[in-house]
């Protein structure tokens, strides 16, 4: 046998030995909020960080819109 189909037989043997966790519970929940408020977190960071590096930070009330200002 190669080194290729040990290792796939080795994989396809512990697929089928694993054991599956089938339930959700509470902590999982928490672990996949406490993900995504990171990532949130981090992303706005990482865009402010940006915004700041290029000398533009990001102001909302800094001028009206051309938009607005154009009626």
């Amino acid at each position: 046998m190669s080194i290729l189909e040990i290792a796939l037989a080795s994989q396809i043997w512990a697929r089928r030995h694993e054991k599956r966790q089938l339930e959700f519970l509470e902590s999982d929940g928490l672990k996949i909020l406490q993900r995504v408020a990171f990532a949130f977190v981090a992303f706005t960071l990482l865009i402010a960080g940006l915004n700041l590096a290029a000398g533009r930070p990001q102001m909302l009330a800094d001028h009206p819109a051309p938009v607005v200002a154009g009626r």
